[in-house]
This record gives structure tokens, sequence and C-alpha cells, in this order.
């Protein structure tokens, strides 16, 4: 019996999940993966002075590099992308599913971002979110940004430690969320509360921060999913943030500081 053809294409995607691989390079975001215990490495390309460099994490990796003339360096990468002398193919992390990274903190906060496509743009919201205490980063298997060598080195070394999951449906996720107790924040700039005056009284509840592409911001159904819309209060009519900015800010603003 023939297999319906919406079975044969899962299949097809999930063998290609099972076979994706990520180049990361840069000196910092391969130190931070050689580092991670958790990260499978599969090849390591180096200079002799980037070896040097990384002596100690390859070592600590068990991993044999490769090791290349840099005349000669040419990893699979973008040929404009600053690779330091060090590129390392890796299999994309696994943080699990959205209850894995959504319980145990004592008031969590969630950074879920709607079409934010741009890998720059996810790498620095990792980095925020690692630096202000986020749970995780939750973005969508499809129309988001996928782990890259360009996402890895944005990050800073945030994408080895700081959880990003990737959920089929964006909106589904913002209910389960609500069925776990969160309060699920949309960011709008023509919202009329603040982030501060909307948690006032409940900051040691669990919040999660949704945050839209520049431009188009939030779809139809994020906003409409969403418990309240919300605004950064701003100082003057000078334009919208960066999405990385708003997200940090947004994480900042969300957290009690009494």
């Amino acid at each position: 019996m023939k297999k319906p053809k919406w079975v044969v294409e899962k299949e097809q995607a999930k063998k290609a999940d099972a076979a994706a691989t990520v180049w990361l390079f840069g000196l910092h975001a391969v130190r931070d993966a050689l580092l991670n215990t958790k990260r499978e490495k599969l090849h390591l390309m180096v200079t002799l002075n980037a070896q040097n460099k990384l002596a100690d994490a390859i070592q600590s990796a068990g991993i044999a590099p490769e090791v290349i003339d840099p005349r000669k360096f040419k990893p699979p990468i973008d040929p404009g992308s600053v690779h330091q002398g060090a590129a390392l193919e890796v299999k994309p992390l696994d943080w699990g599913r959205l209850t894995d990274v959504a319980i145990g903190a004592e008031a969590p906060r969630l950074i879920l971002l709607d079409r934010v496509t741009d890998p720059h743009n996810v790498g620095a919201i990792l980095r925020s979110a690692e630096v202000l205490g986020a749970s995780a980063v939750i973005g969508t298997r499809h129309h988001a940004a996928p782990e890259t060598g360009a996402l890895a080195k944005t990050a800073s070394g945030a994408l080895e430690r700081q959880p990003y999951v990737r959920v089929r449906n964006l909106a589904d996720a913002i209910v389960e969320l609500q069925g776990m107790g969160y309060v699920v924040l949309g960011l709008d700039g023509e919202a009329d509360a603040t982030i501060e005056t909307t948690l006032n009284g409940q900051k040691d509840r669990a919040v999660a921060l949704v945050l839209g592409a520049e431009g188009p911001g939030l779809r139809q159904k994020t906003r409409e999913t969403c418990d309240a819309l919300v605004k950064i209060d701003a100082a003057g009519g000078f334009g919208s943030l960066n999405v990385s900015n708003a997200a940090a800010i947004a994480l900042y603003a969300s957290k009690d500081h009494d």
C-alpha cells in the first residue's frame, strides 16, 4: 500500500533534520562549542594560530583538528564570514520541548519570537536572554532563524548555554504557556499600556514576552492570543527599537527590581 504524500514528506523532513549539521566559526563561538559537553562535534578546521589559541578547548573536547595553511583555509561557510581561522561542524542542540524549558524557575521569563528571521537579531536576543536570566527563547520551526554560524557568532557563546526552542505553532505555544500559568504579553508600539503598568503587583508571575519582526510586527493570530498588548515606554517619537534591543529592555522591565 502506497504511503500518503504527507506521510512521505514528514518522514523525509525527519531524515533531513537528523542529517542536519551546522558550521560554527570564530574563536569565541568555536571555543564555547568545544567546551559544551552537550554539543556533538564532528569536524574542526583550524589554522595553526587558531589551534594555539584554542589548545585547551581542543584538548577538553578530545577532538583531532584538521590544521590548514591560512592561505588555503576555505571552510564551507559564507566567504565574507569573519572566521578567525576556526570552523567547527556540529549537530544542532536539542533543548527538548516547551515544557522542558518553561517550568522550574521561581518567576520564569520567556522570550517568544514571531517571524524574527535575522540570525544576528536572534543571536543578540539569546545573548541578552542569558545576561538577564530568561529561561528560554522560543521561535518557530518555519519563518524563524535556525541555528547558524552567524547566529552563534552574534550570540557570543550564549547559543551553547541559553535554551533556544523552536515550536510548530506560536499561537498553540502561547495557549500552552497560559495553561501553565504564564501571563503572555505581546509587544506593540501602538499599545496603550506599558509592561510595568500591566505587570504592576504581579511581577512574581511567570511572564512570556512576544516580539514580532521589525516592520510587520506581531501577526493577527498572535495578537489575539496574547493576554495583553504592551509597549516600551519611550522618551519621544523617534521611531521603533531594533527587535533585539526591544527584547532586552522588555525583559528587564518585566523583572521585579524592588
